[in-house]
């Protein structure tokens, strides 16, 4: 009897289920299983998701295939059709343990365990011990998303917005900063929507001061993706007085035009993510921002384009994530008149090379310059702004290490090494 094997498509929140399921599914003793954790941010996302299961059917014989994530919450029934696929369950499900404990006998008698999202109102904590490096280690704190952005698919897979309570979180923190991570970060689907759904409503800046404060050991913190306009004051407050908050910030932006961005229900204009960005490097100087760009969202012109642009500068973004807009069944914006798909790759092209240029613009401004890195292999890490430093000498993993920039590449920069920090149990990592 062979342990599962785990297959993981899209975001950091689904690789932290998919480690999450991986501990439910030992407990309850599945075995000889494949699951399939999918995505549904684009159609792209789903028909990987279908190539992976016939791949993985055909390399599997006689394992039980099992679907879940965002792809199968949505379209269900569009995987159950399949012959690879053995069982279908619910993003809610999947989390439950006595699914799992069903899915390591028989199956019962519902191959497809999928209920309404839109009822569920609550998000465990799920006590992982971290998953990706040794040095760092990430934490649930939200799920779901209560706006309709119309290019986006994901609150029908995720359901509304529901936080995890701020002592659980602080609790969950503390065992892995025990365990001798450096690093945490907080990720969630619309993380700035945190404690919206909680007794006296509070707001994504109390928990990061709450988790600063009473995890004094904790050496680095780290938010995922936020959007700009929901970030509140207690947060700016963290930022311009938190050194042990990352001075990295990455923007669910989506566009630069006033009229797309409305287009596309967003809640921001151009002006709003700028004056954020110059906010933001007021209070912290070396703050550096990633953004979600999408290139040829429908009705989008060469003008409309070029103020999308524009943004990469004016708001002196680092790390983009370009995506080519591609029409998702079942939301408005599928139905809008569409951009040639051709011009679409070539626009999203043109924000790559912006991107590019942002990045070695910032690299080369950090030669000479000293940084802790923290050591995500021997030879590689990443500085508080994120990125990425290699070493010609071995260095220990998860430690914490000092060094001087000599050099960069195109993507990376090279340094020498200095001080190594001990791990906050007191262990060298």
């Amino acid at each position: 009897m062979k342990a599962p094997v785990f297959s993981n498509h899209g975001c950091r929140l689904n690789a932290y289920e998919t480690k999450a399921m991986e501990e439910l599914a030992e407990q309850a003793g599945l075995r000889d299983a494949v699951v399939i954790n999918t995505c549904a941010v684009t159609a792209e996302a789903v028909r990987k998701a279908r190539q992976d299961i016939r791949k993985l059917r055909r390399t599997h014989p006689d394992a039980k295939l099992i679907v879940t994530g965002c792809a199968a919450q949505t379209e269900p029934d569009t995987f159950a059709a399949m012959d690879e696929v053995d069982a279908v369950i619910g993003n809610t499900e999947k989390m439950q343990a006595s699914t799992w404990a069903s899915l390591s006998g028989d199956f019962g008698t519902e191959p497809v365990q999928v209920d309404d999202i839109m009822s569920v109102t609550e998000t465990a904590g799920h006590l992982i011990d971290g998953f990706g490096t040794r040095s760092r280690a990430y934490v649930q704190v939200q799920n779901g998303c209560d706006h309709r952005c119309t290019f986006c698919i994901i609150p029908f897979g995720r359901g509304n917005s529901r936080s995890v309570p701020a002592g659980v979180v602080v609790d969950q923190i503390k065992r892995l900063v025990d365990r001798g991570f450096n690093e945490v970060v907080l990720t969630g689907v619309d993380l700035t929507s945190w404690g919206a759904d909680l007794p006296s409503t509070p707001r994504l800046g109390d928990l990061v001061l709450r988790i600063l404060k009473l995890v004094p050991d904790l050496p680095r913190l780290r938010i995922s993706s936020i959007d700009s306009i929901e970030v509140d004051e207690a947060l700016m407050h963290a930022i311009a007085t938190e050194d042990r908050l990352m001075p990295h910030l990455h923007l669910s932006l989506q566009h630069g035009d006033d009229l797309i961005l409305k287009r596309m229900k967003r809640r921001h204009l151009r002006d709003d993510a700028i004056q954020f960005a110059q906010e933001a490097r007021k209070l912290r100087p070396d703050m550096t921002f990633g953004a979600d760009i999408i290139a040829g969202f429908p009705t989008e012109t060469e003008a409309h384009f070029e103020n999308a642009l524009a943004l990469v500068s004016e708001c002196d973004l680092t790390w983009l994530h370009v995506f080519p807009y591609s029409p998702r069944p079942g939301t408005p914006a599928a139905r809008m008149p569409q951009v040639n798909g051709t011009l679409i790759k070539e626009r999203a092209a043109r924000l790559r090379a912006a991107g590019q240029v942002q990045v070695t613009e910032h690299l080369s401004k950090q030669v000479g310059k000293t940084h802790r890195v923290l050591m995500e292999s021997p030879t590689m890490g990443r500085t508080e702004q994120f990125c990425e430093v290699t070493f010609e000498t071995p260095q220990v993993e998860g430690a914490i290490v000092g060094a001087t920039i000599t050099a960069h590449t195109d993507t990376q920069l090279v340094a020498r090494p200095g001080r190594t920090t001990r791990a906050s149990n007191g262990s060298l990592l």
